[in-house]
């Protein structure tokens, strides 16, 4: 019997064999070789560059022999071998300890496959007993190399890419491929290989048009699977029951809407009349609102709310901090004026309360929030992970709302959820844009809505770089600026990426231990306050400050009692301070494009212009200074998430790097193959809708299992 992609490799290639490629590359079935693609093909003929080689690297070069010397080596005993090879550009050295017989087996004019460590010795580039491969040795198993493409596959030491390609070309003899997940009349409309032709192609083509054929067949197979995997989450939502929340006449939506001081913006209004038509089914609602810094998401989310306690029901937020989270209260509070005064002096006619629960509050206060929101005196209950906890109950929860998704994992939400009697309704919102074909991938299994229309009446934000690696004087500008716009009457931020200088990590995205260590808030506020900015209030706000003490000093700087505020990444989101005007990152190049962009959000929030000063030391033209440029180039947050995405690897963006999983998908790229993906997510709603459980489809139905039942599969948490 013939072994299948699901067989262990040790049943093919062997114990020995096998073990080697499970410790050095994770690879433990048929299929995990097999889909172990070529990351590049040489062609024959056609020698590797070496001027691209950079130390410390395992390569695999193709290379023409131009010397070959052998002598006794002077200081201890035994002969040096010591090979020169070239691409009729550059040279390499190949350098071999007591193996005299390559001097007979290496000859000037032959070429070969050369892996090993780059090295260097007297400021040479050389490799050290390197693993060896003469393209013109052992004819018949090794001759599929010197025809058509030759294709070099990620390696180590141990494995050269010849070593892979042997044994692939072993397992490609004698595997049976005869199930496709793909249906067929699929394949037919979109003109693609079977998966056995894809397979062979890949790693075996006679030409780059092979290549091309393969590599599409096989990104649909990660598309698609993907994509029925998120259709079956999906239909299983819809298939839930819910309670219709509906608002009714003369409710709090209504007053709220007849109180609002401003005029919601159409972006607002058409995702607004979204979610409120979701709401009034009885299935729950899985939505993701995304949208532009400042573009009114809170807005939208308390009209859901407000929706859902108009029909008996309560609405929890859940937020990452608790400085977000007591931001989130005032907010609400400030919004809702007297509807959110239920029971106190003052209150309107019809109204409610907004409770919050922390981690740290204080028993008091915790007793009667909890009271609050179990009794349904509270119609929305604002928290963070402490809302997750088994004691906190609801009398009748009708909506969750995750604010900043990605921060939490799929079991946290789903704690939430089931606090409720019936499936609640479900409001994930982000303030980082997401691109398109990650929201499909990551954020599947929701519906999507975007915000990209600014309030009218929002102050420019002007972004400029000042790069101390060139002018480092300049920085004595910053905090002048930062005295001319308090002399103004306006406040400002001053971000770091650590809490104090002993700090072991950043609260940035890119820590780098070999460079200086980074700004500190511990040091750059007594700094400030002793020196250029010691005219002014400055205070400083972390992570590491009790809870009290936190809202304490964000209600001072939100009251103006506070001039600049000196602060960690704990101000990234849902900080509304609108006279703040000035924003100031220090070692700007340590944090990430969204990071970048969500800072800049928290000035420019009212009639006064904005200025958001990066300080880096970051050179130019490096990927830090890159992302930092690209930020200051504009403020076009979506434009801003394809450059983030440019400038991860697909698994970091997936979430397989955090969680330590390999990412399912090898060969599709997220920004470049836009149109498989949104192809493969309209096929697989189709499919899903007419065969929920895969009957018809055993070949996809095992696809799907095993995309969703191994690690592989957990970054789909995120959604």
């Amino acid at each position: 019997m013939n072994p299948t992609l699901s067989s262990p490799l040790r049943d093919v290639v062997g114990g020995k064999t096998a073990k080697a490629f499970e410790t050095g590359l994770d690879l433990r079935t048929v299929a995990d070789l097999l889909r172990h693609y070529p990351r590049r093909y040489a062609e024959r003929g056609v020698l590797t560059p070496l001027s691209d080689l950079r130390e410390d690297e395992y390569v695999t070069v193709q290379a023409e022999i131009a010397r070959v010397d052998a002598r006794k080596m002077r200081n201890r005993r035994g002969t040096l071998v010591e090979v020169v090879v070239t691409d009729g550009r550059a040279q390499l050295r190949l350098t071999f300890f007591n193996q005299s017989w390559r001097a007979s087996q290496l000859r000037p004019g032959q070429r070969g496959l050369f892996a090993g460590k780059v090295g260097s010795f007297n400021g040479r580039r050389q490799l050290t007993n390197p693993q060896t491969q003469l393209l013109d040795e052992e004819a018949g198993a090794e001759e599929s190399m010197l025809t058509g493409l030759l294709p070099v596959y990620p390696a180590t030491a141990a494995l050269p890419s010849w070593r892979v390609a042997k044994a692939i070309r072993i397992v490609l003899e004698v595997v049976d491929i005869d199930e496709d997940p793909l249906p067929e009349d699929l394949r037919n409309r979109h003109d693609l290989l079977p998966l056995r032709e894809a397979l062979r192609l890949i790693h075996l083509p006679d030409s780059f048009a092979q290549v091309e054929r393969a590599q599409r067949r096989l990104k649909w197979d990660e598309a698609f699977v993907l994509q029925v995997a998120l259709a079956q989450s999906r239909a299983m939502f819809a298939s839930q029951p819910a309670t219709p929340r509906q608002p009714k006449a003369g409710g709090l939506l209504d007053e709220f809407d007849r109180r609002l001081p401003f005029v919601l913006t159409a972006g607002q209004q058409q995702v607004s009349a979204d979610i409120l038509a979701d709401l009034g089914r009885s299935h729950p609602m899985h939505r993701l609102l995304q949208g532009e810094v400042g573009s009114g998401k809170t807005v939208v989310a308390l009209r859901a709310m407000l929706a859902v306690v108009d029909s008996g029901g309560q609405a929890a937020l859940l937020a990452p901090t608790e400085v977000l989270a007591q931001q989130h209260v005032r907010t609400l509070r400030q919004l809702l004026g007297p509807l959110a005064q239920a029971g106190e002096l003052g209150a309107a006619e019809v109204a409610t309360r907004v409770a919050l629960l922390t981690g740290s509050q204080g028993a008091k206060a915790r007793r009667e929030n909890l009271l609050d929101a179990a009794s349904g005196a509270a119609g929305i209950v604002v928290g963070t992970h402490a809302l997750l906890e088994e004691h906190v109950q609801f009398a009748d929860l009708g909506l969750v709302v995750v604010d900043e998704q990605h921060r939490f994992g799929v079991e946290q939400r789903d704690a939430l959820r089931a606090k409720g009697s019936a499936p609640p309704h479900v409001l994930v919102m982000t303030a980082t844009p997401i691109p398109r074909t990650v929201a499909m991938t990551v954020y599947g299994d929701l519906e999507t809505s975007e915000l990209k229309e600014l309030p009218l009446g929002r102050a420019p934000i002007a972004t400029q770089v000042v790069a101390l690696v060139d002018h480092p004087h300049w920085i004595d500008r910053v905090w002048e600026r930062i005295g001319e716009e308090v002399a103004n009457g306006r406040q400002a931020y001053v971000v770091c990426p650590r809490i104090d200088p002993d700090s072991t990590e950043d609260d940035g995205e890119d820590p780098d231990e070999e460079r200086a260590a980074a700004a500190a808030v511990s040091d750059v506020a007594p700094m400030l306050a002793n020196g250029p900015l010691a005219a002014v209030r400055v205070e400083q706000l972390h992570g590491r400050l009790p809870a009290d003490a936190k809202d304490d000093v964000m209600r001072r700087f939100t009251n103006g009692e506070i001039d600049v505020l000196v602060a960690t990444t704990v101000i990234e989101v849902g900080v509304d301070v609108p006279n703040a005007t000035v924003m100031v990152v220090l070692d700007a190049d340590r944090f990430g494009v969204s990071q970048l962009h969500q800072l800049r959000g928290r000035i420019g929030r009212g009639t006064h212009e904005g200025l958001c000063l990066l300080v880096t030391t970051a050179a130019a033209e490096t990927p830090a200074r890159e992302r930092v440029d690209g930020v200051a180039n504009t403020l076009d947050g979506f434009a801003l998430a394809r450059l983030d995405l440019e400038q991860r690897r697909e698994g970091d963006v997936l979430g397989a790097s955090q969680s330590g999983a390999r990412s399912s998908l090898r060969l599709l790229k997220l920004l470049r193959d836009e149109d498989v993906i949104v192809a493969a997510r309209s096929e697989a709603s189709e499919l899903v809708a007419a065969d929920p459980l895969l009957a018809d489809h055993p070949a996809l139905w095992a696809a799907v299992r095993e995309l969703v039942d191994t690690e592989r599969a957990e970054y789909l948490e995120k959604a």
